[in-house]
Formats: structure tokens, sequence, C-alpha cells
């Protein structure tokens, strides 16, 4: 029977680093959330948020974040009822043209009483001052599927196979 996954436990000097690189923490995202060194990139500002999800870090994630980077921090009582993050799974680290610019795609994963779940979710990084901060949300959700068959046109043979054209046949039905 596998082992059922399980709810990380604060990061500690010396242990591994939450965000699943590899490193330490203490050479990893621990001095991003320390303060004495600031992402280098925006992959590696959203392994320290996930990190500092997973230590509760609310300063942290309070001043990374765009729209609060810049204002006062005030505690909320919700903040303690933080779900158990189990893993991080970094998809794409997209650049524009704009280096100041950057997209992530991630799958955190957390665990409850009824086993792990994925929350999967693309967002927005900005450089600002000379720091990465999380701006927004762009997708919640796997990406949308793309289907690979070419589209049908109006007058192309209908693909059920009747030998009459498209808009005689199934369009007209749809």
């Amino acid at each position: 029977m596998p082992n059922s996954p399980v709810a990380l436990p604060k990061p500690q000097p010396g242990s591994p680093c939450p965000c699943g690189s590899g490193s330490l923490f203490d050479a990893c995202c621990g001095p991003a959330l320390a303060g004495t060194r600031p992402a280098a990139t925006a992959e590696a500002l959203m392994r320290s948020r996930f990190t500092a999800h997973v230590a509760h870090d609310w300063l942290y994630l309070h001043r990374t974040y765009g729209p609060t980077a810049n204002t006062p921090f005030h505690p909320e009582a919700d903040e303690v009822a933080a779900p158990g993050w189990s893993r991080l799974a970094i998809h794409s680290h997209e650049t524009t043209t704009d280096p100041d610019h950057a997209y992530v795609e991630f799958t955190a994963f957390f665990v409850d009483k009824n086993g792990e779940h994925p929350m999967q979710e693309k967002s927005e990084f900005r450089r600002t001052g000379g720091k990465w901060l999380f701006t927004r949300t762009i997708r919640q959700g796997p990406p949308p599927v793309k289907s690979s068959a070419p589209k049908v046109g109006r007058n192309d043979p209908c693909p059920c196979g009747s030998g009459k054209k498209y808009k005689q046949c199934c369009l007209a039905k749809a």
C-alpha cells in the first residue's frame, strides 16, 4: 500500500527546501524569506512564495504581492487555517520581450483528510524596483485543450461519411 501524501513541515535551516528545487532551504528560499536576497527570477519568486505558504510566512506573501507590497501588513485571523501544502511542480517559466515581465505555470498540491489535491495556475510576475512581485493569476486550472484535428469547412465533405457537404448535413443539425 503506497504512503499517503503528507503536508510539508515548516522549513528549517539544513533541511531540503519545500519548493522542490533539490537545494537546502538555507541556500534556496531561506534568504528570500529572510529578506537578505531577493528572488532572481519570476520562477524563484514563485518557489519562495510556495515555501512561504508552507512556512505560514504571511508577511513575505504580503510584501511579494504587487497590490500590497508597499502597504502596511495587518495579519488576518483566517490566515491560520491554511491548507497543508505537500509539493510544487513548475510546468513553465515564460519570459516576454520585456525583461521585467514573466509568467509561471505551476501546480501546488495540498493535502486534507481526503488525500492530495492539485491547484494548477498560471501567474503573472513583474519586476519593480529590481524586485520580482506576483501581480495576478492569469488562469486557474489546466490550459484549454486545443483540437489537433483540422476544422471542417462549410463546403467540405461531411466527416460523418454521408457524402453530403458539411453545411447540408451535420452543420444543419448542430
